[in-house]
């Protein structure tokens, strides 16, 4: 049930609940007219509802209320449900995520199962290649990892650990990533660790002397 099925019961109720008001304010009126004392027997034969009007009102407000409750509870059902298969589709994206890691970890305990055996090139490249292949898998998911060295300082991105000192680069450039940072889309996982070239203490210990 979407957006618009929920809207449209929500309306159904609220006509529902207009029509029971008003049906409840016309047998009120009814019945206070059958106590009011009429001048002639003419006149409070005609103010009486009969016994048959009087049950019509009665019954219709009944199944009303019924409807009402009924809408109620479906509402309820569906808020139910829908929490079900949100939690149910967490679970299901958790457990893919699971099952593609894996074979990451496999090849991490392969590199090191045969770290003795082999030399430290052969040992740094099946290192490599498993940090490769993590990589992808988060890239599979919309996460990544920019190059920023070169580029500004972005405080919403990044965080300043230290400053540094190259002419060559602009102010307030990244000189260093200390460690990096990972984003899904425009939305920051973790900012990444930076070293950030300050070229403003040069400047004014130049403009000192």
């Amino acid at each position: 049930m979407g957006h618009r099925e929920q809207a449209l019961r929500w309306r159904q109720k609220e006509r529902l609940r207009q029509k029971a008001s008003q049906t409840r304010m016309t047998l009120s009126m009814k019945t206070e007219s059958t106590t009011r004392p009429s001048a002639t027997p003419e006149a409070k034969e005609i103010a009486e509802p009969t016994t048959t009007e009087s049950e019509a009102l009665i019954k219709d407000l009944a199944e009303q209320k019924d409807l009402h409750l009924r809408l109620a509870a479906d509402f309820e059902n569906f808020k139910r449900r829908s929490r079900q298969e949100a939690e149910t589709r967490a679970v299901a994206q958790k457990e893919a995520f699971i099952a593609e890691l894996l074979p990451v970890i496999d090849n991490l305990e392969r590199a090191l199962a045969s770290g003795s055996s082999c030399d430290s090139a052969q040992f740094h490249q099946g290192v490599e290649m498993t940090l490769r292949q993590l990589r992808q898998l988060l890239g599979r998911h919309g996460v990544e990892s920019d190059e920023i060295v070169g580029k500004p300082f972005d405080p919403h991105r990044h965080e300043a650990l230290s400053q540094g000192h190259d002419p060559a680069q602009p102010d307030h450039a990244i000189l260093k990533v200390l460690q990096r940072g990972y984003r899904r889309g425009e939305k920051a996982i973790r900012p990444a660790k930076v070293q950030v070239n300050d070229l403003t203490a040069s400047k004014q210990g130049h403009d000192a002397r």
